[in-house]
């Protein structure tokens, strides 16, 4: 391997990024699509880095534990959710995620309130405050996405957003296709 110390430390040697050797005039279509998926995502694990400290501040203001964040998120997704949606959701007991949930109540980011459809069910919802925690951290990180993408010119900007409008077409389809396998 002829990758320097930091670029193995750093992930960014051969095995994350194509050489140069990798001349797409060289290439067949996939080892070019092959090289090209590798530099975006390269690129994506570079943004996720730069974005990381502004997106970790309300996570470091938190004092959630992850399978209590899971269940706040997965809230805010939701909207509400039976302790048996999270607990298959969370892949743990039902015993467990009441626990979790005791916490995640305590902390005043979550309530429980019977279903109205059936009473033997309790549903677990967000208060004010937990709807305030997640739309800090899923906002988190935006106005420095909104600082760098003002600094990029018009053109470029519609081509992004015509190329982020596919990515989210394609999406939806995974979604669709991986909901229809479950």
């Amino acid at each position: 391997m002829n990758d320097s110390p930091a670029d193995r430390r750093t992930g960014t040697g051969a095995a994350a990024a194509p050489r140069p050797q990798d001349d797409p005039a060289t290439l067949g279509e996939d080892a070019e699509r092959g090289c090209i998926i590798a530099r975006l995502a390269e690129l994506q694990r570079n943004m996720g880095r730069f974005f990381a400290r502004d997106r970790s501040m309300p996570l470091l203001a938190s004092t959630l534990t992850m399978q209590q964040l899971k269940v706040v998120m997965f809230l805010s997704f939701t909207g509400s959710a039976s302790g048996q949606e999270l607990a298959r959701h969370l892949g743990v007991g039902l015993a467990t995620v009441t626990g979790i949930v005791d916490r995640v109540v305590a902390q005043g980011l979550a309530g429980r309130h019977e279903d109205p459809h059936d009473r033997r069910v309790r549903r677990v919802e967000l208060t004010e405050a937990g709807q305030r925690l997640t739309s800090e951290i899923i906002e988190a990180g935006t106005g420095g996405y909104i600082r760098l993408l003002r600094r990029l010119d018009t053109e470029t900007l519609r081509t992004m957003e015509t190329v982020m409008r596919k990515i989210e077409d394609v999406m939806r389809e995974t979604h669709a296709e991986d909901a229809g396998s479950a």
